[in-house]
């Protein structure tokens, strides 16, 4: 009997550490933009990823806003690509 478990070929977080998530959406929309859009201290108050990290560890409900986020970026990402003109 095989213990892994299922893969997830729809759920783009799958496999993606939370540092992974939040260093990514630092680089697209930087810390004040990430403050504005998730009106938390670890993005606003001397942000670092290790504070965002301890943060949202012990919050579920900002894990989610982050996770979601990210899965919006990604969507903003795929968009902006296909409108590019081929060439």
């Amino acid at each position: 009997m095989s213990t892994a478990p299922p893969t997830q070929h729809n759920n783009p977080l799958h496999g993606l550490t939370l540092e992974t998530i939040v260093t990514a959406l630092v680089a697209h929309f930087g810390w004040a933009e990430l403050a504005i859009r998730i009106p938390v201290r670890c993005f606003s108050n001397d942000p670092s990823i290790a504070s965002s990290l301890k943060f949202l560890r012990k919050t579920p409900w900002a894990r989610d806003k982050v996770e979601g986020l990210y899965q919006f970026m990604l969507r903003e990402i795929k968009r902006a690509d296909l409108d590019k003109p081929q060439v």
